[in-house]
């Protein structure tokens, strides 16, 4: 009787030290055949890439950030001894649809602009490898089109889009494979900012000559501009919320 309960308890301690599902999330991502592909070929040079930069690999928390008109896509970790996230790389976007200006509904061929996370992962894409992110988020509910907004805007391989992020195959190989890590490491929610281009005060004053009479865009770029600023002066992310009409609000999460 003393032997069972020992190696009962034994059991139950063993359980209970398991990594949970978000530990184990790498490892289920290996199941699939382009994500064991990827590992082999990117995680080399990826760990180097990140010791020249002197980040901690594998990343326990990442930040992706995407400029519609510069078609740049960068990814950023967070270095635990700065304390701030510091640039892994810059990715071409090799295709965009639409223009500038966010996606208010379905069919209007826009890449959505705004503060978003990754919410799926699909290494089975019909492009290869795919990271979803929550379009429609808050905003994107209260100021589009009700009912019509669409969805399913990812972040993919291949070089074809109709709202989504292409980086091409050989790219998503690595972004995928970092938010896959950042993930097991319990970054359940990749943050991934969307903006027109580069919200310095150059490139605002650029828009309000190409938009002299178009107030609601201007307005909503002045809106993103303030996230933007912020990352840019401390390479560290606000946390944001959304008002009624549907306005970014944000605020400093150290002093919660």
């Amino acid at each position: 009787m003393k032997l069972h309960i020992v190696l009962s308890l034994t059991f139950t301690m063993l359980c209970a030290c398991q990594p949970t599902n978000s530990q184990n999330f790498a490892d289920k991502q290996r199941r699939y055949p382009r994500v064991r592909a990827a590992i082999e070929e990117k995680d080399g040079p990826l760990r180097s890439l990140f010791a020249d930069q002197d980040i901690p690999y594998p990343p326990r928390k990442l930040f992706i950030r995407v400029f519609k008109q510069e078609k740049i896509l960068e990814v950023w970790a967070f270095s635990t001894s700065d304390a701030v996230f510091k640039l892994v790389k810059r990715y071409a976007i090799c295709r965009t649809s639409g223009n500038l200006g966010p996606k208010r509904r379905e069919g209007d061929l826009q890449i959505p602009e705004g503060f978003y996370y990754i919410d799926r992962f699909n290494p089975k894409s019909n492009f290869h490898l795919s990271l979803g992110i929550n379009y429609p988020n808050h905003a994107d509910r209260i100021l589009g089109k009700k009912g019509e907004l669409g969805a399913d805007i990812f972040i993919h391989g291949g070089c074809v889009t109709i709202g989504c992020v292409p980086i091409t195959d050989e790219y998503i190989k690595e972004v995928y494979w970092l938010a896959v890590q950042a993930k097991s490491n319990g970054h359940s929610k990749i943050p991934v900012h969307i903006f027109p281009t580069e919200l310095d005060d150059r490139t605002m004053g650029r828009l309000k000559t190409t938009f002299p009479n178009d107030d609601v865009p201007i307005n909503f770029w002045k809106n993103l501009k303030i996230g933007y600023n912020w990352f840019e002066k401390s390479r560290k992310l606000p946390k944001f919320s959304v008002n009624r009409q549907g306005v970014y609000q944000f605020s400093d999460p150290s002093l919660e």
